[in-house]
Protein backbone atom coordinates (compact mmCIF):
# COMPACT_ATOMS: atom_id res chain seq x y z
CA UNK A 1 0.00 0.00 0.00
CA UNK A 2 1.27 3.46 -0.93
CA UNK A 3 1.89 6.06 1.70
CA UNK A 4 0.48 8.91 -0.24
CA UNK A 5 -2.59 7.14 -1.40
CA UNK A 6 -3.19 6.24 2.83
CA UNK A 7 -2.23 9.52 3.47
CA UNK A 8 -5.33 11.15 0.31
CA UNK A 9 -7.72 7.62 2.00
CA UNK A 10 -6.67 8.91 5.81
CA UNK A 11 -7.97 12.84 4.68
CA UNK A 12 -11.06 11.80 2.81
CA UNK A 13 -12.36 9.03 5.70
CA UNK A 14 -11.83 11.70 7.98
CA UNK A 15 -13.38 15.12 6.36
CA UNK A 16 -16.38 12.44 4.60
CA UNK A 17 -15.89 14.20 1.25
CA UNK A 18 -12.93 14.27 -1.57
CA UNK A 19 -13.69 18.29 -1.68
CA UNK A 20 -13.01 18.93 1.69
CA UNK A 21 -10.20 16.55 2.15
CA UNK A 22 -8.50 17.95 -0.94
CA UNK A 23 -8.73 21.19 0.75
CA UNK A 24 -6.63 20.28 3.66
CA UNK A 25 -4.56 18.48 1.51
CA UNK A 26 -4.10 21.25 -1.32
CA UNK A 27 -5.46 19.10 -4.22
CA UNK A 28 -8.10 18.82 -6.51
CA UNK A 29 -11.09 17.05 -6.02
CA UNK A 30 -10.34 14.90 -8.81
CA UNK A 31 -6.77 14.27 -7.77
CA UNK A 32 -8.34 12.23 -4.71
CA UNK A 33 -10.75 10.62 -6.35
CA UNK A 34 -8.22 9.03 -8.25
CA UNK A 35 -5.61 8.23 -5.48
CA UNK A 36 -8.87 6.40 -3.70
CA UNK A 37 -9.96 4.53 -7.20
CA UNK A 38 -6.66 3.80 -7.21
CA UNK A 39 -6.67 1.74 -4.10
CA UNK A 40 -9.53 0.64 -4.24
CA UNK A 41 -8.09 -1.37 -7.46
CA UNK A 42 -5.13 -2.32 -5.51
CA UNK A 43 -6.76 -3.96 -2.49
CA UNK A 44 -9.51 -4.95 -4.52
CA UNK A 45 -12.12 -3.84 -2.13
CA UNK A 46 -14.97 -1.17 -1.42
CA UNK A 47 -13.58 1.60 1.07
CA UNK A 48 -16.03 3.80 0.27
CA UNK A 49 -19.87 4.03 -0.11
CA UNK A 50 -20.88 6.82 -2.38
CA UNK A 51 -23.87 8.96 -1.83
CA UNK A 52 -25.55 12.18 -3.17
CA UNK A 53 -24.70 13.88 0.60
CA UNK A 54 -20.93 12.58 0.98
CA UNK A 55 -18.90 9.35 1.63
CA UNK A 56 -19.36 6.58 4.24
CA UNK A 57 -17.03 4.37 4.80
CA UNK A 58 -17.46 0.55 4.30
CA UNK A 59 -16.83 -2.25 6.41
CA UNK A 60 -13.36 -2.87 5.06
CA UNK A 61 -12.57 1.11 5.22
CA UNK A 62 -13.66 1.32 8.85
CA UNK A 63 -10.68 -1.76 8.95
CA UNK A 64 -7.86 0.14 7.05
CA UNK A 65 -8.95 3.46 8.64
CA UNK A 66 -8.42 2.39 12.37
CA UNK A 67 -4.87 1.02 11.27
CA UNK A 68 -3.96 4.29 9.27
CA UNK A 69 -5.16 6.40 12.16
CA UNK A 70 -2.85 4.69 14.69
CA UNK A 71 0.10 4.16 12.26
CA UNK A 72 -0.21 8.27 11.49
CA UNK A 73 -1.13 9.08 15.11
CA UNK A 74 2.58 6.88 16.11
CA UNK A 75 4.62 8.52 13.30
CA UNK A 76 3.32 12.31 14.79
CA UNK A 77 4.63 10.99 18.31
CA UNK A 78 7.70 9.64 16.81
CA UNK A 79 8.39 12.96 14.88
CA UNK A 80 7.68 14.73 18.16
CA UNK A 81 9.92 13.58 20.25
CA UNK A 82 12.98 13.20 17.85
CA UNK A 83 12.63 17.05 17.20
CA UNK A 84 12.16 17.88 21.13
CA UNK A 85 15.57 19.24 22.29
CA UNK A 86 17.66 16.97 24.47
CA UNK A 87 18.47 20.31 25.97
CA UNK A 88 15.30 22.35 26.53
CA UNK A 89 10.85 21.23 25.80
CA UNK A 90 10.45 21.25 22.07
CA UNK A 91 7.47 20.91 19.06
CA UNK A 92 3.66 21.18 19.76
CA UNK A 93 1.93 20.12 22.24
CA UNK A 94 -1.70 19.07 21.76
CA UNK A 95 -4.20 19.93 25.09
CA UNK A 96 -7.40 18.63 25.06
CA UNK A 97 -10.09 19.62 28.07
CA UNK A 98 -13.62 20.61 28.87
CA UNK A 99 -15.03 23.85 27.26
CA UNK A 100 -15.74 25.40 30.63
CA UNK A 101 -12.26 24.48 32.26
CA UNK A 102 -10.17 25.55 28.99
CA UNK A 103 -12.28 28.69 28.11
CA UNK A 104 -12.24 29.88 31.63
CA UNK A 105 -8.79 28.95 33.58
CA UNK A 106 -6.70 27.74 30.89
CA UNK A 107 -6.54 30.33 27.84
CA UNK A 108 -6.30 32.91 29.73
CA UNK A 109 -2.70 31.29 31.45
CA UNK A 110 -0.99 30.47 28.10
CA UNK A 111 0.67 33.29 27.84
CA UNK A 112 3.21 32.87 30.71
CA UNK A 113 3.57 29.22 29.51
CA UNK A 114 4.59 30.18 26.17
CA UNK A 115 6.68 32.59 27.19
CA UNK A 116 8.48 30.51 29.79
CA UNK A 117 8.60 27.98 26.48
CA UNK A 118 9.36 30.01 23.36
CA UNK A 119 9.82 26.90 21.29
CA UNK A 120 6.65 24.73 22.11
CA UNK A 121 3.51 25.23 20.43
CA UNK A 122 -0.04 24.48 22.06
CA UNK A 123 -3.19 23.31 20.24
CA UNK A 124 -5.80 23.27 21.98
CA UNK A 125 -8.62 20.86 21.69
CA UNK A 126 -11.69 22.28 23.84
CA UNK A 127 -14.65 19.69 23.67
CA UNK A 128 -16.45 18.08 26.62
CA UNK A 129 -16.40 14.35 25.06
CA UNK A 130 -12.94 12.37 25.57
CA UNK A 131 -10.84 12.35 22.96
CA UNK A 132 -8.56 9.19 22.17
CA UNK A 133 -5.32 9.46 23.60
CA UNK A 134 -4.15 6.31 22.51
CA UNK A 135 -5.50 6.80 18.79
CA UNK A 136 -3.10 10.24 19.65
CA UNK A 137 -6.33 12.34 18.98
CA UNK A 138 -4.32 14.81 21.83
CA UNK A 139 -0.77 14.31 23.60
CA UNK A 140 -2.67 14.87 27.14
CA UNK A 141 -5.77 15.76 28.89
CA UNK A 142 -6.58 17.74 31.93
CA UNK A 143 -9.65 15.57 32.78
CA UNK A 144 -12.63 15.58 35.24
CA UNK A 145 -12.88 12.20 36.45
CA UNK A 146 -10.14 9.65 36.88
CA UNK A 147 -8.87 8.16 32.81
CA UNK A 148 -10.87 5.11 32.30
CA UNK A 149 -8.50 3.25 30.04
CA UNK A 150 -5.51 1.33 31.93
CA UNK A 151 -2.47 2.30 29.84
CA UNK A 152 -2.36 5.94 31.00
CA UNK A 153 -0.72 8.31 33.05
CA UNK A 154 -2.46 10.22 35.75
CA UNK A 155 -1.80 12.82 38.09
CA UNK A 156 -4.44 14.56 40.33
CA UNK A 157 -4.20 18.06 39.96
CA UNK A 158 -7.08 19.86 41.84
CA UNK A 159 -10.23 19.04 43.69
CA UNK A 160 -12.96 21.24 42.47
CA UNK A 161 -16.08 22.49 43.94
CA UNK A 162 -19.08 23.57 42.77
CA UNK A 163 -20.48 27.38 44.73
CA UNK A 164 -23.45 28.63 44.20
CA UNK A 165 -24.07 32.68 42.95
CA UNK A 166 -25.88 35.41 42.02
CA UNK A 167 -25.54 38.42 40.39
CA UNK A 168 -25.95 41.66 43.22
CA UNK A 169 -28.37 43.13 40.21
CA UNK A 170 -30.69 39.52 40.65
CA UNK A 171 -30.43 39.65 44.43
CA UNK A 172 -31.70 43.12 45.10
CA UNK A 173 -34.84 42.28 42.80
CA UNK A 174 -35.57 38.94 43.66
CA UNK A 175 -33.74 38.51 47.28
CA UNK A 176 -31.27 36.35 48.61
CA UNK A 177 -31.66 32.37 49.25
CA UNK A 178 -30.88 31.45 53.12
CA UNK A 179 -31.58 28.02 52.58
CA UNK A 180 -31.51 25.03 49.97
CA UNK A 181 -35.32 25.29 50.02
CA UNK A 182 -35.81 28.84 49.46
CA UNK A 183 -34.26 27.75 45.75
CA UNK A 184 -37.72 26.99 45.13
CA UNK A 185 -39.12 30.53 44.75
CA UNK A 186 -36.01 31.47 42.55
CA UNK A 187 -34.92 31.12 38.87
CA UNK A 188 -32.50 28.78 37.81
CA UNK A 189 -29.72 28.16 35.45
CA UNK A 190 -28.42 24.49 34.75
CA UNK A 191 -26.53 23.00 32.52
CA UNK A 192 -28.63 21.44 29.49
CA UNK A 193 -27.08 18.39 27.75
CA UNK A 194 -27.39 14.97 27.15
CA UNK A 195 -24.11 14.54 28.15
CA UNK A 196 -22.88 16.75 30.53
CA UNK A 197 -19.08 16.88 31.34
CA UNK A 198 -19.00 15.75 35.41
CA UNK A 199 -21.33 13.56 37.09
CA UNK A 200 -23.78 15.65 39.39
CA UNK A 201 -22.93 19.12 37.52
CA UNK A 202 -26.96 19.89 38.25
CA UNK A 203 -27.19 19.04 41.55
CA UNK A 204 -29.17 22.79 42.53
CA UNK A 205 -31.89 21.31 41.03
CA UNK A 206 -32.52 19.10 43.70
CA UNK A 207 -30.78 20.40 46.28
CA UNK A 208 -32.96 20.76 49.53
CA UNK A 209 -36.00 18.90 47.57
CA UNK A 210 -37.49 15.33 47.67
CA UNK A 211 -35.46 12.77 45.53
CA UNK A 212 -36.81 12.52 42.11
CA UNK A 213 -38.75 15.96 41.98
CA UNK A 214 -36.04 18.54 40.57
CA UNK A 215 -36.68 22.10 40.39
CA UNK A 216 -37.35 23.48 36.65
CA UNK A 217 -35.13 26.08 35.59
CA UNK A 218 -35.64 28.87 33.79
CA UNK A 219 -32.58 28.50 31.01
CA UNK A 220 -30.41 25.16 30.28
CA UNK A 221 -27.31 26.32 28.52
CA UNK A 222 -24.91 23.25 27.50
CA UNK A 223 -22.00 25.66 28.45
CA UNK A 224 -20.42 26.47 32.03
CA UNK A 225 -18.88 29.66 30.50
CA UNK A 226 -22.56 30.47 28.82
CA UNK A 227 -23.62 29.80 32.21
CA UNK A 228 -21.38 32.51 33.92
CA UNK A 229 -22.45 34.89 31.74
CA UNK A 230 -26.26 34.35 32.38
CA UNK A 231 -25.82 34.81 35.41
CA UNK A 232 -23.48 37.64 35.81
CA UNK A 233 -26.77 39.24 33.57
CA UNK A 234 -28.67 39.11 36.33
CA UNK A 235 -30.87 36.11 34.64
CA UNK A 236 -31.04 33.66 37.23
CA UNK A 237 -29.31 31.56 40.29
CA UNK A 238 -26.58 29.00 39.46
CA UNK A 239 -24.14 26.99 40.32
CA UNK A 240 -20.12 27.33 38.87
CA UNK A 241 -17.22 25.59 39.38
CA UNK A 242 -15.01 27.38 41.53
CA UNK A 243 -12.44 28.24 39.23
CA UNK A 244 -14.46 30.50 37.30
CA UNK A 245 -15.53 32.47 40.03
CA UNK A 246 -11.97 32.97 41.72
CA UNK A 247 -11.46 36.09 39.99
CA UNK A 248 -14.76 37.51 39.54
CA UNK A 249 -15.37 39.83 42.17
CA UNK A 250 -18.60 40.82 40.60
CA UNK A 251 -20.86 37.66 41.35
CA UNK A 252 -22.04 37.28 45.20
CA UNK A 253 -21.71 33.62 46.78
CA UNK A 254 -24.40 31.66 48.06
CA UNK A 255 -25.38 29.17 50.29
CA UNK A 256 -21.94 28.46 51.41
CA UNK A 257 -23.09 26.16 54.18
CA UNK A 258 -24.59 23.79 52.09
CA UNK A 259 -22.34 21.11 50.97
CA UNK A 260 -21.62 20.67 46.77
CA UNK A 261 -20.18 17.61 45.10
CA UNK A 262 -16.59 17.29 44.33
CA UNK A 263 -15.14 16.72 41.20
CA UNK A 264 -11.22 15.47 40.92
CA UNK A 265 -9.46 17.00 38.25
CA UNK A 266 -6.23 15.02 36.73
CA UNK A 267 -3.91 15.69 34.27
CA UNK A 268 -3.52 12.68 32.07
CA UNK A 269 -1.24 11.49 29.16
CA UNK A 270 0.09 8.56 27.43
CA UNK A 271 3.18 5.97 28.77
CA UNK A 272 4.70 6.61 25.96
CA UNK A 273 4.70 10.10 26.51
CA UNK A 274 6.12 9.93 30.06
CA UNK A 275 9.63 10.71 29.63
CA UNK A 276 8.65 13.83 27.08
CA UNK A 277 9.84 16.61 28.29
CA UNK A 278 7.19 19.26 27.40
CA UNK A 279 4.47 17.09 28.85
CA UNK A 280 6.92 17.62 31.92
CA UNK A 281 7.06 21.12 32.09
CA UNK A 282 3.15 21.49 31.24
CA UNK A 283 2.27 19.60 33.97
CA UNK A 284 4.38 21.89 36.17
CA UNK A 285 3.33 24.54 34.98
CA UNK A 286 -0.27 23.62 35.44
CA UNK A 287 0.79 22.66 39.26
CA UNK A 288 2.51 26.24 39.55
CA UNK A 289 -0.71 27.82 38.04
CA UNK A 290 -3.23 25.94 40.56
CA UNK A 291 -0.84 26.89 43.25
CA UNK A 292 -1.10 29.90 42.75
CA UNK A 293 -5.07 30.54 42.66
Amino acid sequence: MDWDKLRVFHAVAEAGSFTHAGDTLNLSQSAVSRQISALEEALQVPLFHRHARGLILTEQGETLNRTVREVFGKLAMTEAMLTESKEKPAGRLKVTTTVGFGGSWLTPRLARFLETYPDVSVTLLLDDMDLDLAMREADVAIRMHPPKQPDLVQRHLMAMEWVVCASPEYLKAHGTPQRPEDLDDHKLILFGHYRPPVEDINWLAEVGRRPGSPRRPILEVNSTSAMGLAIRSGLGIGALPDFMLSEDNHLVRLLDEVPSPKVDVYFVYPEELRNSKRVAVFRDFLLGELGRS
